[in-house]
């Protein structure tokens, strides 16, 4: 495909965080907005002015039966995605999905066999992922400046919107597993949770999750939407260095601190001693996380490279979101992960 040709891409669902993506993919260069699609005819005439170039429709099948539409992003309700993933798949469109990718590993296994077995790009905007900071972080990890990662831990806290349809797992969780996943670059082999439903019976406002990956690397996640705290913070502990991303924080989104213990050289009492260097606050570029997104689901379908959240990690990251929730119901029972080594 040229590279100089705008793709033409579709909106399917203009609520809540449709038209944020139709706003991005209306913008980017290189991107033609050619359909906004839901089901609510007066949502649609909502948007229709700021919109001008595009097509209004009720029905999919229309966009899907057009040959201009290059690719099919779904901003459906949860429940949907799958379903219509699959079926964005059989059209030969590429595909980009809200997350989580499913409700099930089955139905998010099925997304991502049919994206390969058809040669579509298929995407989930698991956000934090591409979000610069998360990538310096990265980057530290990986080149080893933190030395081994012994655990991470996320807090993603807020008294924020009470949902009646979702947990704080499946409404917050996506966000830090997906990270977890990414930094350690591991699959988790087991996990636990627990949580407390205080507003609505069987919906649960608080949860604690604990993430055990293929190399002992632990993770640990406090979710709520009853807290006094507006909290969206990611730590990485490391054998030399440690690291926080703390996305509440307008210009030091990420500080290290160059802290960790002196290893042994021989007998010194009972205690391990400790050093502490210095603290610093790399740059980081100020781009809007959803527009690097959206930008980096049009260049892998032009190169045909795979996106960082393909449907695999998509995959990956309701694994863990089901046997949490697994875990939930049955009081923190720890659930060993499909193909975990016994």
């Amino acid at each position: 495909m040229d590279a100089v040709t705008p793709l033409n891409v579709a909106v399917v669902g203009m609520s809540y965080w449709g038209p944020n993506l139709a706003r991005n993919f209306d913008r980017l260069e290189g991107s033609n907005l050619r359909w906004a699609c839901d089901l609510d005819e007066g949502l649609l005439d909502q948007h229709r002015s700021g919109f001008p170039r595009t097509k209004f429709t009720t029905d999919l099948a229309e966009v899907l039966a057009d040959p201009e539409t290059d690719a099919v992003v779904i901003a459906t309700p949860v429940p949907t995605h799958a379903r219509l993933a699959l079926q964005v798949i059989e059209a030969g469109k590429h595909v980009f999905v809200e997350k989580p990718l499913a409700l099930t590993t089955a139905d998010a296994r099925a997304v991502a066999e049919a994206a390969d077995a058809k040669g579509i790009t298929c995407m989930v905007d698991h956000l934090l992922v591409l979000h610069p900071a998360v990538t310096k972080v990265k980057e530290l990890v990986d080149s080893g400046h933190l030395g081994d990662v012994h655990y991470l831990y996320g807090n993603r806290l807020n008294l924020g919107i009470v949902r009646q349809d979702e947990n704080a797992l499946w409404s917050l969780g996506p966000h830090d597993i997906s990270v977890m996943l990414h930094l350690v670059g591991q699959r988790a082999v087991e996990v636990s949770a627990t949580g407390a439903s205080y507003l609505q019976p069987g919906v649960e406002d608080v949860v604690f999750g604990h993430i055990k990956f293929e190399s002992g690397v632990t993770g640990h996640l406090h979710l709520s939407w009853l807290d006094p705290h507006k909290m969206r913070r990611m730590t990485v502990i490391g054998s030399e260095r440690m690291v926080v991303f703390d996305d509440m924080e307008s210009e030091r989104k990420i500080t290290v601190y160059d802290k960790g213990p002196v290893p042994r050289t021989g007998e010194y009492g009972e205690y391990i001693q400790v050093r502490s260097g210095d603290i610093f606050s790399p740059k980081i570029n100020g781009a809007e996380p959803l527009k690097l997104v959206c930008q980096h689901f049009l260049d892998c379908i032009r190169s045909g490279d795979a996106p960082i959240a393909d449907a695999w990690a998509g995959l990956a990251t309701v694994e863990v979101l089901e046997a949490m929730d697994k875990s939930l119901a049955e009081n923190g029972r720890p659930i060993t992960l499909e193909g975990a080594p016994a």
